[in-house]
C-alpha cells in the first residue's frame, strides 16, 4: 500500500506566480530544496544509504550529499573564488556520493547549511554580475541560478523514484 509524505516539518513554499526575476528565480530553488527535505522526511538510515537503481551512487543520502557540493561548487568556488574542498577528485569523480559512513540528518544539516551559504552569495549580487569563468568563458548570477533549478529540480525527480521504490512513500 502506498503512503504519502508528511510535510510538517518539511514545509514547501510555492515559488511566486508574479513577480520579478530574481524574486521567482529564488523561489523556484528554494522551492526545489525544501523538496529535497520532504523526498528525504521520516527515512530510515538503512533506507538512506540503499541503492534500489542500477547505479551504487544513487542513494538518497548520496544524492543529498552530491546537492551539497553542487551548491558549494556554483556559488562558493564559481561566483566567490573560494577554493573547491569538495571530495571528488580526477581519481574519484564520484567521491561525494560516497557516504556509507555519514548520517543522513548530517548530510541534511550540511546542505541547509550550504544552501544558506549560496543565499548571502546569491544576495550580494546582481543577477547580471559576472565572473571568470573556465579560462576565457563568463558566467552570472542568472544562469547560476537557472542551472541550480534544473540540478535540484531532477535530483528531486530522482528522490522521488527511489523513495517510492524504498518504501512506496510518493508525495509532491
Amino acid at each position: 500500500m502506498l503512503r504519502a509524505m508528511t510535510e510538517t516539518t518539511t514545509a514547501r513554499t510555492d515559488p511566486p506566480l508574479t513577480g520579478d526575476e530574481r524574486a521567482q528565480l529564488m523561489g523556484f530553488v528554494q522551492y526545489f530544496r525544501r523538496t529535497i527535505r520532504v523526498k528525504t522526511a521520516g527515512l530510515s538510515e538503512e533506507d538512506a544509504h540503499r541503492s534500489v537503481l542500477p547505479s551504487p551512487l544513487m542513494t538518497v543520502a548520496g544524492l543529498v550529499s552530491h546537492l551539497r557540493w553542487v551548491e558549494a561548487f556554483w556559488f562558493r568556488v564559481v561566483l566567490d573564488g573560494q577554493p573547491d574542498e569538495a571530495p571528488y577528485t580526477d581519481e574519484d569523480p564520484d567521491a561525494e556520493f560516497k557516504v556509507a559512513d555519514r548520517t543522513l540528518a548530517d548530510l541534511l544539516d550540511e546542505y541547509d547549511a550550504e544552501c544558506s551559504r549560496s543565499d548571502a552569495i546569491a544576495a550580494a549580487r546582481q543577477l547580471d554580475d559576472e565572473v571568470p569563468f573556465r579560462k576565457d568563458r563568463r558566467i552570472n548570477l542568472r544562469w547560476v541560478l537557472l542551472h541550480m533549478v534544473e540540478e535540484t529540480g531532477r535530483h528531486a525527480g530522482h528522490l522521488d523514484v527511489i523513495r517510492e521504490m524504498l518504501d512506496g512513500a510518493t508525495g509532491e
